[in-house]
């Protein structure tokens, strides 16, 4: 997965996050790690919870 696909695809789940996961994902992301970022996206989004 490309950087700007998964940024479009994070960008569609932000209502689902806090602020801090959206942009702790996103640095992930952003510093290399798309892999890494993705993972721990499904991760938050498997708990369904918005905490905060």
């Amino acid at each position: 997965m490309t950087l700007n696909i998964f940024l479009k695809h994070l960008k569609k789940q932000r209502e689902r996050l806090t602020t801090q996961q959206y942009k702790t994902i996103r640095g992930q992301a952003l510093a290399g790690d798309v892999v890494g970022a993705n993972k721990g996206l499904i991760k938050l989004l498997e708990r369904g919870e918005k905490i905060g």
